[in-house]
């Protein structure tokens, strides 16, 4: 069962009263109208009426999210005429060496279902409600580490900051990706930031880059949830990559540091259930989006919290798998580093 993009919360949010995307989307979802009206009365992500505001800092994200804005427009473009005979295992090294080049932390292939992509596009006024039909055959997945200190000052502004940044990363190395591969005569597009046709964190997974823990995001092995994804998906022919399993969902039925430090009560406590046919736990988005809402910021404390952002010694890791005992020795020396979670309170200077 495919996802609807128009029923995500970045996409709600931009609905605006008395327009005819509104009117659709809610005579179709009346249960969600009100809930939505609230949210779009708070204050807003790095508006001047939110409690975290500052006029250089908020501005620089902002002026960063602009500028991610325009970059996307240049997601897909024109395929070389001339079609180039590669090596399969020749070009997937290649083309995980290059993203690597550019800043990539992670990198793995996969071959597309699906399920990995929306139904419906909806986060866009000039595309609401438009059938996603251009599948192409692999996803290139990678992912790009987000400074731990930076995070760890979350839910202030240089864990948005940081974040932000993260996006720019992975929207750069996505487009050369793309450029170049369409350079090779083959199809390919740069899913990033606020121009995704699929669902990232699904994908990353299928590709070996993580798996999908408590809080409903991909968590990776060497840096927890603390990464941005970027896909690039291409009909060029690519050798494939295998998902993993460290233990995580074990880890996180025993853990629950997101859910416990999350100031909204969003992520669920309790034991994973069935999501699209999936055992997987729910997040209530809008609980979460409050925060965001309220604060000005994208919070980030589920994120912070998480000891695998906080360095895990990976030797652990790998003995951790059905092994409870290991899990809670994890959580023991976590707990006495930093008791309930990590927090940074300094400021860089130049902030």
């Amino acid at each position: 069962m495919r996802f609807d993009e128009r029923d995500i919360m970045f996409a709600r949010i931009n609905y605006k009263p008395n327009t005819e995307i509104y009117k659709d989307y809610y005579t179709k979802n009346p249960e969600k109208k009100d809930i939505d009206d609230f949210l779009r009365s708070l204050p807003g992500f790095m508006v001047k009426e939110a409690f975290s505001f500052d006029p250089l800092n908020s501005g620089l994200i902002n002026g960063t999210y602009n500028f991610l804005n325009d970059l996307k427009q240049n997601s897909k473009g024109e395929v070389s005429k001339e079609k180039y005979p590669v090596d399969k295992e020749i070009i997937t090294d290649r083309v995980k060496s290059i993203a690597k080049y550019y800043g990539a932390d992670l990198v793995g292939i996969t071959e597309m279902k699906d399920e990995f992509y929306y139904s419906h596009r909806g986060r866009k006024q000039k595309n609401y409600g438009k059938k996603i039909t251009n599948k192409d055959k692999y996803g290139i997945v990678f992912a790009v580490e987000l400074e731990k200190e930076m995070i760890n000052r979350a839910p202030r502004l240089g864990q948005s900051l940081e974040t932000s940044k993260g996006y720019v990363k992975a929207g750069i190395i996505g487009m050369i990706l793309s450029y170049y591969i369409r350079e090779l005569g083959s199809n390919a597009r740069n899913h990033m930031d606020g121009n995704y046709l699929l669902m990232a964190p699904f994908t990353a997974e299928a590709a070996g880059l993580g798996e999908i823990g408590r809080m409903g995001i991909l968590i990776t092995k060497k840096y927890g949830p603390r990464v941005r994804l970027g896909v690039v998906t291409t009909d060029l022919e690519l050798n494939t990559n295998k998902k993993v399993s460290f233990g995580l969902k074990e880890f996180c039925k025993i853990c629950n540091k997101c859910a416990e430090n999350c100031p909204s009560k969003a992520i669920d406590q309790g034991e994973p259930g069935l999501l699209n046919k999936t055992k997987r736990w729910k997040t209530e988005v809008e609980k979460c989006f409050k925060v965001w809402q309220m604060s000005g910021t994208d919070c980030g404390i589920c994120i912070s919290s998480c000891p695998f952002s906080q360095n895990l010694d990976l030797s652990k890791i790998e003995r951790m798998k059905d092994n409870p005992e290991v899990i809670k020795e994890v959580l023991r020396e976590y707990n006495k580093k930093y008791k309930k979670r990590p927090y940074n309170e300094s400021i860089d200077e130049w902030m």
